[in-house]
């Protein structure tokens, strides 16, 4: 019996894997241009490869090489980083119905690799099949981890030889993977809340150009993202 549910569990993390396919693909180039973005602004290869261990964001990695090269202050880069991050804590609160009788330990796991990617894959099959799986997530998420860190060293040790990576549209990367989540995520919305959803971006779009007229560019966005969710979820009931 327990031999029996070792396959299983084993199975379910290979088809998490699996899963992940669509976004490693997507991944690599990303994280291969965060490597040689990184290599321009100068760090190190050591740097590159602890923020992508502990920071493991790309948009907030790619904002500490840009900050980096323009000698901003530790403090300004933390309080950055940070409130660029904040969206992890509605992601991952969006995952706790299909979490709750996981493990304390296992959840902070999936908690702690959660990214916009992941997420974007889970909250799919979520909405499809209505039920998650703890030991496929860690398969999804763990495979993403692995990929990302050791595409980032690989692009920081050939960014030597791309000076200009903005030259190459290397820096577009991490746009073009959000534009390819936002379209997938439409496939599995109803027809007759496309426009609901779409209303809602339009919402995104004001509040961000309104509050950046007295706010900083980070700040808007947290909280016309906040904004939206709430009207979203008000009017979604």
């Amino acid at each position: 019996m327990k031999n029996d549910t070792s396959i299983h569990s084993k199975t379910l993390f290979l088809q998490g894997v699996k899963d992940c396919i669509p976004t490693m693909l997507g991944y690599f180039s990303v994280a291969l241009a965060f490597g040689i973005v990184g290599i321009s602004s100068g760090l190190s290869i050591i740097e590159i490869t602890l923020l992508s261990i502990f920071v493991y964001a790309g948009a907030a990695q790619f904002i500490i090489c840009a900050l980096v090269a323009i000698q901003s202050p530790i403090s300004a880069i933390f309080l950055t980083v940070f409130f660029v991050n904040s969206r992890m804590f509605l992601q991952s609160l969006a995952l706790v119905p299909a979490f709750k009788g996981n493990g304390f330990w296992s959840n902070l796991g999936i908690g702690t690799l959660v990214t916009d990617e992941s997420f974007g894959v889970a909250i799919t099959k979520y909405a499809k099949e209505k039920s998650l799986n703890a030991t496929w997530m860690h398969g999804l998420n763990i495979s993403a981890y692995i990929l990302w860190i050791v595409t980032s060293v690989l692009g920081g040790l050939v960014g030597n030889l791309i000076p200009k990576p903005e030259m190459f549209g290397l820096d577009y990367a991490l746009s073009a993977m959000f534009i390819f989540l936002l379209i997938a995520q439409f496939e599995t919305i109803q027809k007759n809340k496309v426009m609901f959803y779409l209303y809602l971006i339009v919402l995104t779009i004001i509040c961000m150009l309104v509050f950046t007229l007295f706010m900083p560019t980070y700040m808007s966005i947290i909280i016309s993202t906040l904004v939206a969710s709430i009207v979203g979820a008000v009017f979604n009931k």
